[in-house]
């Protein structure tokens, strides 16, 4: 693979499949957030999969509503969700139009635009963990609800898009039950990451909301 095709962008077919092939394919993709502040790339390490309907680990178990409409769109669009009135969480619809399937990015290494990330993750221990857990990697790109259905699919122009990058080899990818997922969904071993590296977030099992203060869980 030439560099030029390491910055090719993904196009819509590469999201227009089921959930578990996409899912463990986007580690080692890079990640584009571009803003008014200037760009930011993010090697994906990390994610889960979430099979819309027919997953009790997911937000559209129950059908659609105002606030996930946007996983029951095209593939190729962010679906971008508040959690606990306090963080946000970048996933990426994939599947048919309607099937509500989508991945959320769980973490990453920030390629350029270190200063940008740190500006927006002032507590940083290190730039480890400046991206290291969906809530980190939303803040460090300055994710919010105005990204929710963005198009990532649009070209360069776009606030967000996927590239190439170098994908993870296969010997290398590990899967494992999802973070803080329980009920029926905690079975699904639909966690994605790379093995050994330094940004993937430690694993915490669920935990019912009323014997964690204001824990924020990961399901799509």
């Amino acid at each position: 693979m030439s560099s030029s095709d390491h910055r090719t962008p993904l196009d819509r077919a590469f999201f227009d499949r089921p959930v578990l092939e996409v899912a463990p394919e986007l580690l080692g993709r890079t990640l584009v957030r571009t803003s008014p502040d200037g760009p930011i790339e993010l090697r994906i390490t990390e994610v889960e999969a979430y099979a819309g309907e027919l997953d009790p680990g997911s937000h559209a178990y129950r059908g659609r509503t105002e606030r996930n409409a946007s996983m029951f769109g095209p593939p190729g669009h962010a679906y971008v969700y508040f959690i606990y009135g306090m963080w946000f969480s970048l996933n990426l619809v994939c599947g048919p139009e309607g099937t509500a399937s989508g991945v959320l990015l769980r973490a990453g290494e920030i390629l350029t635009g270190h200063d940008l990330a740190r500006a927006r993750r002032p507590k940083s221990r290190d730039d480890r963990d400046l991206a290291q857990g969906p809530a980190r990697l939303a803040t460090a790109l300055d994710v919010d609800r105005t990204l929710n259905g963005t198009d990532i699919c649009a070209g360069p122009t776009a606030p967000l898009s996927v590239l190439q990058g170098t994908p993870a080899l296969t010997d290398r990818i590990r899967n494992g039950p999802r973070t803080g997922v329980g009920g029926e969904g905690a079975v699904h071993p639909w966690r994605f990451w790379i093995d050994g590296d330094p940004t993937v977030s430690p694993y915490r099992a669920h935990v019912p909301r009323n014997r964690g203060k204001n824990r924020a869980t990961s399901d799509v």
